[in-house]
Parts: C-alpha cells; sequence; structure tokens
C-alpha cells in the first residue's frame, strides 16, 4: 500500500525572521509573517514524499483555513491524503517560529486538533498499517496514541522508526524503546532521554541502546550523524555535507523522512543515515520546513 505511513501532528507553520531572537521580557521587530504547511508528522512525510517514496499521512487537522493550508502541503509534495481528519469546530494545529540571523530557531507549538488524533483513530486504520513498510512516529500527538501505534505496528510486522521528538518531561515508555528500529534523536534530545548530561554523542547512543531501542541514531546537524544498528557494537559516522545554512526549521524532519524513505525500500540504517545527511543539508539552505524540501535531483552530491 504505502513505503512510509506518518503517524503524528500537522500545523500551520508562523514564521518571523529577525536580527536576533529576544531575550527574556524584550521586544525586537522582525520581518513579515510567513505562513506554510508545517508539524513534524506532516513535515515527515512531505520530505519523503517529495522524494519519490509512497507516504500516506495519518493525523487530525481542523476544518479552518489552516487546514486546508496543511492538506495542500501533502498534495503539493506526493503524499496521500485520506487518512487526515478534518474535525469539525477544531483549529488546526499552529507552531509560532523565530528564526535569528544564525538560521537556528525558537518554537512554540499550540497542538489544536493535534490533540484529539486518538487510540480510535490508529485502530480504525490498522489495515493501512499492515500495507505499509515503515511507520514513522513523532510526540506531538498524545502518548497513548503513539503507544497504539506501535502495537499495531508490532502485530502486523510493520518497522518502527520513532523520532521522540518533544522529549517527554518524565521518561520515555519503555514500550516506545522497544519498538524503535530506529530511535532518531538530536543531540538535545539523546542528552535529556539517556539522562547521561555531562556525556556525548557516543556514550549517548550507546545509553540509549542499553535502554532497549534496538537501533538508534544521533543527529548532528551540520556534523552528521551517528549509527548505532542492532548488531553493531560501536557506533559508525555518517559525515555532514557542507550546507550555507539559512533556515533550520523542519531540517530533522526532512532527516527522519528521508531515513524511514529509504529503510522502507530495503537500505541498511547506514545507508539510509548517509542519505538522510544530504536531504538535511539541502534543507537548511532554505526557508521553511517543507517548502526547503529536496526532490532527489536537487540533492547535493
Amino acid at each position: 500500500m504505502y513505503d512510509v505511513l506518518v503517524v503524528g501532528s500537522a500545523n500551520a507553520d508562523l514564521t518571523v525572521r529577525v536580527g536576533r531572537r529576544p531575550d527574556a521580557g524584550e521586544t525586537v521587530l522582525g520581518s513579515d509573517l510567513v505562513e506554510s504547511p508545517g508539524g513534524k508528522g506532516a513535515n515527515q512525510a512531505a520530505a519523503a514524499a517529495r522524494l519519490g517514496t509512497r507516504t500516506a499521512l495519518l493525523a487530525k487537522v481542523g476544518d479552518d483555513a489552516y487546514g486546508e493550508l496543511v492538506l495542500a502541503g501533502q498534495r503539493a509534495s506526493g503524499a496521500e491524503v485520506r487518512h487526515v481528519v478534518v474535525e469539525k469546530g477544531a483549529r488546526t494545529g499552529t507552531a509560532m517560529i523565530i528564526v535569528g540571523a544564525d538560521g537556528d530557531n525558537s518554537i512554540v507549538v499550540s497542538p489544536g486538533a493535534n490533540a484529539h488524533l486518538s487510540p480510535a483513530d490508529v485502530r480504525a486504520s490498522r489495515e493501512v498499517i499492515a500495507g505499509s513498510a515503515v511507520v514513522s512516529l513523532q510526540l506531538e500527538i498524545p502518548e497513548e496514541t503513539v503507544r497504539e501505534a506501535v502495537r499495531v505496528a508490532r502485530e502486523t510486522a510493520t518497522r518502527v522508526v520513532l523520532n521522540p521528538s518533544p522529549p517527554p518531561a518524565g521518561d520515555l515508555d519503555p514500550e516506545l524503546f522497544e519498538a524503535a528500529d530506529p530511535l532518531v534523536v538530536n543531540e538535545h534530545e539523546a542528552r535529556r532521554i539517556s539522562k547521561l548530561h555531562c556525556a556525548g554523542a557516543r556514550e549517548w547512543i550507546t545509553g540509549l541502546r542499553r535502554m532497549g531501542a534496538r537501533s538508534v541514531v544521533v543527529t548532528l546537524g551540520g556534523r552528521g550523524a551517528l549509527v548505532l544498528d542492532a548488531t553493531d557494537d560501536e557506533p559508525a559516522v555518517v559525515p555532514g555535507v557542507p550546507a550555507e545554512v539559512v533556515d533550520t526549521t523542519g531540517a530533522g524532519d526532512a532527516f527522519t523522512g528521508a531515513l524511514a524513505g529509504q529503510l522502507a525500500t530495503g537500505a541498511s540504517l547506514l545507508e539510509a543515515a548517509r542519505f538522510a545527511v544530504r536531504v538535511g543539508a539541502a534543507a537548511v539552505s532554505k526557508s521553511g520546513a517543507q517548502p526547503s524540501y529536496p526532490t532527489r535531483a536537487e540533492l547535493p552530491g
């Protein structure tokens, strides 16, 4: 049915660029507001689909203009939207994004309809999960919904890619750890979830696998990634790809969507991570999340 089914969030991104991000209590002037489709789930689906992967999104949006914006973004990327539920009277999730001159960002998300994506919605899509090679998950939807997706994926022998972002306030559920193949985290998430606060990336990645993940990928921004597969004793280094950083918004989602797509079509985890690093490098060279995602022809060498 699909190479990748993404179960996750769908937002409207409201982005302002500033010379520098404000300190607490400070007001700064920024650029004109830019509205674009976003959300970790929708971003991952768009990234995978833009690369030619058969992709679908299972998400929930409101019956408002931002919901239409999200659906239009998915259609433009080539992702299937028949599994996106439009909930009457709900507001579509919204992300407020401030991008500094260095391309880095600060983001606040108002979940809106994402908070209404339920375990029942997942169970109703059991056949879709069963017919997909990979199900990709994040934590911008209720954790109970993510757990249900993991259970259905296990029952149907569908591979789970889990990006636990934003990381939970407490411990990550062991059921999610054990299903992740791989667990995909950035440095901040790796430090927080592993609780190895004074360690480095190699200690984080081995610690996360000891905690139960079948395999782990730690993304390192412009420095590339570390990959620890289920049978590896030591993590493999994936070098970064040079890029002029314009906007890092959604780059991690581009990486994860590309990784999931490669795994779905038979690549090893290391091969998939090498490809995904190239996709992430292309994404940071343009503004926005989904608008920055490359096709295969647009990838750096």
